[in-house]
């Protein structure tokens, strides 16, 4: 192991720069962290440049089981917190644990570089160096729209939903919102609602899966039910779904060509309603543009003004991608260590199917742990180095995920984070972070 005790440099102060913050101040290791916006929170707060942020927004998973470790998100929050509770969340966050005062706002990072005797020099887009023990890319993975090409030649406006803010931009507009992720199914109810003409086109069918089951979210339903085999909970969960939702193809939906849970969950409660009420109208794949017509695969077409691309994003670092390859998914140990690259890791780029918050915690956590331990000399830091290098756990949970880019590296979430508890256990680390103590009038982090 590197015998140099330079600080760690952590870039970004959302979610995951937050997370990763917290676990080193936890366990007294000196840090530098830089974030180029004006307070914390990274993309969810909506008036940060370039933020994929838009007014409709909220979690999808549920309060509940979205809190970081130690400091769960407040009762008085929503099922699923629209963003501006979020946001909140997060500033509490780093108030709590005195993490805000120690963050360098208003400055970005032009470049990340490795030097000879292992340490990293981070450079500031004023010129300002500095160099470091380690560096943790928080850089967030939903700044850089993956945008495809469009075929044939199109009339009207095409944008990226990286772009889009509110319905008053769809008002008058016929629209058609490309993909059915997340935002896009959110986006595509916001045109049913707000534009002259509504639709979402789509390559392939998905199931999709209501926010709320029996008055509950449905997430704890899940989280709290027995364990069950996961071609169990596909049969039963699958049949259900089938029960509230009734065939796809009725709505002009396609059948999924998929099992249920082998994509990125469709989580979304309203858009079989406006399906079912005329307001947005399914389509397959585009086939090709003329003018302001759009064709499809199945052979129908329609007039448009505005083309949505709610077509994902890539997850580029710029700062440093030399040393992250793949810009889709870096190969990552357990997605946040490099394998290459001693002193490098990355959290916040890990594609899963659950609340990313805890797994962000539990991989701070690790990071911090062998940190420390590195600097200590303790045998753990250079066993788990060997792992670094050597172990690839299966982590799909026994799903044969789709072929998509998305899901290159896709995890399941109960095999990561069972993974991750294994790992930490037989290290002696932990993996949640604790409670915020209060010491002297102040809320600040508890040193391990």
């Amino acid at each position: 192991m590197s015998e140099n005790h330079h600080d760690t440099c952590v870039i970004g102060a959302g979610p995951a720069g937050l997370a990763v913050a917290r676990a080193l101040a936890e366990r007294d290791l000196p840090y530098t962290h830089i974030e180029r916006h004006t307070g914390p929170g990274g993309l969810w707060d909506i008036d940060n440049p370039g933020s994929p942020m838009y007014e409709s927004a909220h979690f999808i998973s549920s309060r509940t089981l979205s809190g970081f470790g130690g400091y769960p998100m407040p009762d008085h929050f929503a099922d699923y917190p629209p963003h501006r509770q979020i946001l909140s969340y997060l500033t509490s966050f780093a108030e709590a644990y005195g993490l805000r005062d120690r963050i360098e706002f208003g400055t970005e990072v032009r470049g990340v570089a490795k030097n000879p005797d292992g340490t990293w020099t981070v450079t500031r887009a004023d010129g300002r160096e500095s160099r470091h023990g380690q560096v943790v890319m928080c850089t967030g993975a939903q700044w850089h729209p993956s945008i495809p090409d469009v075929p044939g030649h199109f009339t009207g406006e095409i944008r990226h939903t990286v772009t889009y803010r509110s319905t008053d931009e769809l008002r008058g507009k016929r629209v058609l919102v490309v993909g059915a992720g997340n935002s896009g199914l959110d986006i595509a109810c916001d045109a049913a609602r707000a534009a002259e003409r509504a639709v979402i086109s789509m390559r392939r069918g998905y199931w999709f899966i209501p926010k709320h089951l029996f008055g509950r979210p449905v997430d704890t339903i899940a989280a709290g039910g027995p364990h069950l085999p996961v071609w169990l909970q596909q049969k039963l969960f699958g049949t259900l779904l089938r029960i509230v939702n009734g065939d796809p193809r009725r709505l002009g939906l396609q059948k999924p060509d998929h099992k249920l849970f082998e994509t990125h969950p469709a989580i979304n409660s309203m858009l079989i309603h406006h399906l079912q009420h005329g307001d947005i109208t399914a389509r397959p794949a585009i086939a090709r543009t003329d003018g302001s017509t759009v064709h499809f695969t199945d052979g129908t077409s329609d007039d448009f003004d505005l083309i949505l691309l709610a077509t994902g994003y890539v997850h580029k670092v710029p700062a440093a991608q030399q040393y992250f390859g793949d810009e889709q998914h870096p190969d990552l140990y357990l997605s946040s260590f490099s394998r290459e690259h001693e002193g490098l890791f990355g959290v916040g780029f890990v594609e899963t199917n659950s609340g990313a918050y805890q797994l962000f915690d539990a991989q701070a956590q690790l990071i911090a742990s062998f940190i420390r331990d590195a600097r200590s000399g303790l045998p753990t830091a250079e066993r788990f180095a060997r792992m670094i290098r050597s172990d690839r756990p299966d982590l799909t949970g026994g799903l044969r995920f789709v072929d998509s880019p998305r899901h290159t590296g896709y995890v399941h979430s109960e095999a990561i984070e069972k993974y991750l508890a294994k790992v930490a256990a037989g290290m002696g680390w932990r993996t949640r972070g604790r409670p915020p103590q209060v010491t002297s009038g102040r809320n600040r982090a508890v040193a391990s």
